[in-house]
């Protein structure tokens, strides 16, 4: 038994058709763990049915336990599937046995909807890929889904978004069980960055409604050419001719949004291209995006990707590391 070892034993679920990255995530990583020069796990690949598994990329990988391999384990992680909105029954079932056994639960990208089919994400937050996020929401209305962060735990269930967020989930996993030290070496001799908060954002773009219409188009543009400035509704309907009221309608009949929401989320994108871009220091980025201050600059960006100004630089600029001064003390 893994427990008269000392060693953690992970049983990791290939639901039919398994994500061989998803897949490959958990067992790369646990296996590098050592702690005191010992594993610190043991991992088992399993299936519904021992044999070959189809893969979301078209090839068959070759499983040759079963479910039964969920008794014998501490964790439990079910790797994304191609069949998630289909979920097996006896995936769900051997769920709904491990979670009253009390075992920790975990699942990859779309490996929550097996978790939510099996009841375990009722009453919980969640997460998964942002991409299924709606479908996962429509149907699974129970689940306070968290659709913009890269994992989160709730009691004895961890769930990740997709790709790379599923490492961060496994280091997760590994520093809650051994610590931060560990956790840290797994990551460097992985080639992956350490532990990232869980409630960072999964850096998709946050894209406005498709635009329905060109009234506004050049107001729109002048904005954008003076983020810098001050703007208000007034300026805006100054520029457009006509009432604020009116340009609010067509505003938001043509963005989806009103105007002052438009021109907050181009002032937000403007300050993380500048991030990304510049040396700049943080007064001078939140002036030139038009969000006023460094401290303004921090609360946006901090409410919008969970990162603050300068964690946002050193995880995304493109320059390599911006000098000291270059930040700032609120940043």
């Amino acid at each position: 038994m893994a427990e008269e070892r000392g060693v953690r034993r992970v049983a990791v679920i290939a639901a039919s058709p398994v994500s061989m990255f998803n897949l490959a995530i958990p067992e790369l990583l646990f296996t590098r763990t050592e702690v005191d020069g010992r594993p610190g796990y043991e991992v088992v690949i399993c299936a519904p049915e021992p044999g070959p598994v189809p893969t979301t990329g078209g090839l068959d990988l070759y499983v040759r336990h079963g479910l039964e391999a969920l008794r014998e384990a501490d964790t439990v992680v079910v790797a994304g599937t191609g069949s998630a909105h289909a979920p097996d029954a006896r995936v769900v079932a051997a769920l709904r046995e491990a979670a009253a056994a009390n075992k920790r639960i975990a699942s990859i990208c779309t490996g929550a909807f097996l978790l939510a089919e099996a009841g375990l994400l009722a009453g919980r937050r969640a997460t998964t890929y942002w991409e299924h996020a709606d479908e996962l929401r429509r149907r699974y209305p129970e689940v306070d889904l968290k659709g913009d962060v890269l994992y989160v735990q709730d009691g004895q269930v961890v769930t990740s978004s997709g790709y790379a967020a599923g490492i961060d989930l496994c280091l997760h996993i590994i520093r809650t069980d051994y610590g931060a030290a560990v956790a840290n070496r797994v990551a460097r001799l992985a080639l992956v960055a350490p532990v990232r908060p869980g409630g960072q954002t999964q850096f998709t773009q946050t894209p406005l409604p498709p635009e329905r219409g060109n009234a506004c188009s050049d107001t729109r543009g002048w904005a954008m050419r003076n983020l810098d400035k001050p703007l208000t509704l007034t300026d805006l309907a100054r520029h457009a001719g006509v009432s604020v009221r009116t340009l609010t309608r067509r505003f938001h009949a043509e963005s989806g949004v009103s105007p002052l929401q438009w021109l907050l989320h181009q002032r937000i994108e403007r300050a993380k291209e500048l991030l990304e871009t510049t040396t700049l220091p943080m007064d001078r980025i939140a002036q030139a995006s038009g969000l006023g201050t460094a401290d303004s600059l921090r609360a946006h960006l901090v409410r919008r990707t969970g990162l603050t100004p300068s964690a946002y630089r050193a995880q995304f600029s493109r320059l390599g590391t911006a000098p000291a001064a270059a930040t700032s003390s609120v940043a």
